[in-house]
């Protein structure tokens, strides 16, 4: 898991407080953003689904969701202020708008926390059979108890052993890429066999497929920072976004490779933790040693998908938190804890929610209305992307594909619309009918104004970029771009 403060964490503060963002650094909070535990939920479902053909729905997903990223860092070059899509769609629009949106996004990324605590259990009964119904049910509580603890808390650990700990979440999925490698060498019949049929779904099956691996993609709306922290955003962003896209895709992608490779499709069809399963496959040639390996990954997962959901709720809890400050809901949820300083009653409701709606749905149904709401929020950042440069010509002017992107990314989000389960339409949009009583209640009430301030201030911006950009996959990216640096400032000093 990993958590804000530490004083260690030198580049991007640095920066921070010298300089503005470069490509390395805009590139890790692309991939902090948006990689984390997904990957262990995914595969099980959309390998279930597709076969081994889900390769080609996650390099699809992975391209939509790239022009879509593409699109908000248009608005963000276009407006460049902190508040992603709700201040987008505001800036051209009205504030009604901006709040739909907006709470749109917290009730997507709510949803996502309550996807974490199914897998959980999943992965835990996996390693330890025959938990039953109730089990399972104490499984999520014990899960959901301990993220309110740690951020409520908010425990701040130094930053090395941040960095250890993500490794250690790292280490599994690197040993499954690189052992399924060596095995797809070496046991070309037996992948072969395994690829065979290459699809195993019809259309139908490839929409759930493609919606449910979308998912795994989304993340970069919470990264928008303003543009005047970057160095030459123009070039900058965009170049940093499709780096970090491709890093994410190219991961994603050697992950399931493996997977499908070395298990057989009947195996593979009712797996609920094919890494897993993809790991004793691989290591079979390890005999009794295999089982430790296993274990090792099935650990690994456990620990990825509490660092996930660790996060999605600080930042699901700071979403609200920022529409409090602005007057749109509660002002209890800007309270902060009297000793910890963290939004406490924010994080508990989102939580304990999240809870609940583990306990009712699974996890098809949660990210279908996840992704649900999230095409609503794109379609319409994407359409503020058009109407913003539409007013802001001279940066326009300066953009390649300023006119066909911000279009596909609306097209895109339109498509996933269509593709999500139509039964989850009417729970999506119920919810979101929900925020009109809210906003009309809520809209006329002052706005926290030194609250606020802080909130958006530069310092308290550039600690949450610190945070995104130290994140899971990230990290090598950021230890990458220290040892850049240092090499770059020993060359200087030669020549000096």
């Amino acid at each position: 898991m990993h958590r804000e403060g530490s004083k260690d964490e030198g580049s991007v503060i640095k920066q921070a407080a010298t300089g503005k963002l470069g490509t390395f650094d805009v590139t890790s909070l692309v991939v902090g953003s948006i990689i984390g535990a997904d990957i262990y939920v995914a595969t099980a479902i959309s390998s279930r689904l597709v076969g081994p053909a889900s390769l080609v729905i996650w390099a699809v997903a992975g391209f939509i969701a790239l022009i879509i990223a593409i699109s908000f860092a248009y608005c963000v070059m276009a407006l460049p202020k902190v508040g992603g899509p709700y201040a987008f769609v505001t800036a051209v629009s009205s504030p009604f708008p901006g709040f739909m949106v907006g709470w749109a996004l917290l009730l997507a990324e709510w949803f996502s926390l309550a996807v974490f605590p199914v897998a959980f259990a999943q992965y835990f009964t996996a390693l330890v059979p025959g938990i039953d119904a109730m089990g399972q049910a104490m499984l999520k509580g014990a899960f959901i108890a301990i993220i309110i603890v740690t951020n409520i808390v908010g425990v701040k650990a130094a930053g090395r052993a941040n960095d250890a700990l993500t490794l250690i979440k790292l280490t599994p999925l690197l040993l499954i890429i690189l052992g399924g490698l060596f095995f797809m060498g070496t046991n070309p019949a037996a992948v072969a066999s395994n690829l065979h049929p290459f699809l195993t779904g019809g259309l139908g099956a490839i929409g759930q497929a493609l919606v449910l691996i979308f998912w795994a993609y989304a993340g970069f709306e919470l990264s928008t920072l303003p543009t005047n922290e970057i160095n030459e955003p123009e070039r900058t962003v965009p170049r940093a976004i499709v780096a970090g896209m491709f890093i994410v895709m190219a991961f994603y992608f050697l992950t399931n490779l493996v997977v499908v490779a070395s298990i057989p499709q009947e195996t593979l069809m009712t797996s609920t933790s094919p890494l897993m399963d993809a790991t004793r496959s691989i290591f079979s040639i390890a005999g009794s040693s295999a089982e430790g390996l296993v274990l090792f990954v099935g650990v690994g997962a456990l620990l990825s998908i509490m660092g996930s959901d660790e996060s999605g709720t600080l930042g699901t809890s700071r979403l609200a938190y920022a529409m409090s400050l602005d007057g749109l809901l509660p002002h209890q949820l800007a309270r902060k804890h009297p000793r910890f300083k963290t939004p406490y009653l924010a994080i508990l409701a989102l939580s304990l929610t999240a809870f609940i709606a583990s306990l009712i749905g699974g996890l098809a149904a949660l990210i279908n209305a996840a992704v649900f709401l999230l095409a609503l929020v794109y379609l319409a950042t994407c359409i503020s992307a058009i109407l913003l440069l539409r007013k802001n010509t001279e940066l326009a002017g300066r953009l390649k594909g300023r006119r066909i992107i911000p279009l596909a990314g609306a097209g895109f989000s339109i498509l996933l619309l269509l593709l999500v389960d139509p039964r989850l339409w009417l729970i999506g949009l119920s919810l979101l009918a929900v925020g009109v009583p809210i906003y009309v209640y809520f809209s006329p009430r002052q706005e926290l104004k030194e609250m606020r301030e802080a909130f958006y201030s530069r310092e308290n911006t550039m600690a949450r970029v610190r945070h995104e950009s130290r994140r899971f996959l990230a990290l090598p990216v950021h230890l990458a771009r220290h040892l850049y640096y240092r090499l770059r400032a020993r060359r200087r000093a030669r020549r000096g």
